[in-house]
């Protein structure tokens, strides 16, 4: 995977522009309210960073790790917790934050378990929505770009824990 090529998808620019338009968005729909954003390790960390700076009402933040993918590049389909909650979200607005959504499958299995810690509400924004892989239908209430079916790297998304920090969005050759 090293001497892959990876080009520019989304360049850094636009990422930036669209968290900002996210960002705006989100504060206009929670004008008043307090927003708890569940950031979904480890890839989600860049996005919920950035877009929290973009949100103008008060927020808290939690993280959550799942997995389905281990060292792979396709889901497996079996979702496993790996670090849970420190707080409760009873009867608080929130949002999950995703890197990317693509079969559904993991960020299913996430509402419907944080579903029965009984917030007040649930949305979900992600940066990157991949339809073509859907499996499981999710209703997905912020999406930054729909992407083409190709595996892409940057800006929290990694391949074996690499590529992470590239300050865009990149396809793997």
């Amino acid at each position: 995977m090293d001497n892959k090529k990876i080009n520019v998808l989304i360049p850094k620019e636009e990422v930036d522009k669209k968290i900002r338009e996210l960002g705006e968005q989100i504060s206009k729909e929670y004008a008043g309210k307090e927003l708890h954003l569940i950031c979904v390790l480890k890839g989600g960390v860049f996005i919920t960073c950035e877009l929290a700076k973009n949100i103008t009402v008060p927020v808290s933040l939690d993280f959550m790790s799942v997995s389905s993918y281990g060292d792979e590049t396709v889901s497996s389909g079996r979702v496993k917790i790996i670090k849970d909650l420190d707080d409760s979200i009873e009867g608080k607005e929130v949002l999950i934050v995703e890197d990317i959504i693509d079969s559904g499958n993991t960020l299913r299995y996430l509402i419907d378990l944080l579903n029965s810690r009984k917030p007040k509400s649930i949305k979900i924004c992600t940066l990157l929505d991949k339809p073509e892989r859907r499996i499981t239908d999710v209703e997905v209430d912020y999406v930054g770009f729909q992407i083409p079916d190709k595996f892409v790297v940057g800006y929290g998304l990694d391949y074996m824990q690499k590529y992470r920090n590239l300050p865009f969005i990149g396809v793997v050759e």
